[in-house]
């Protein structure tokens, strides 16, 4: 069975979305908080709505 996204338990600061993206990618989740910091300076609203939106689908890691 192949990877799936999910929110990450273990690198967690708000909800866990980067840190799921960055072990599904495998890549330092800190870099993929700063590139979603870079993305809130560039479209506020809608960083935030999809940052929520992936929040509330994406499943908690087992």
């Amino acid at each position: 069975m192949g990877k799936k996204l999910c929110l990450s338990r273990n690198n967690k600061i708000i909800a866990g979305v980067c840190g799921g993206v960055g072990e599904y990618f495998n890549v330092d989740p800190t870099l993929v908080r700063v590139i979603m910091v870079l993305l809130l300076f560039a479209s506020r609203l809608a960083f935030i709505a999809v940052y929520i939106i992936l929040w509330a689908v994406m499943p908690l890691s087992e």
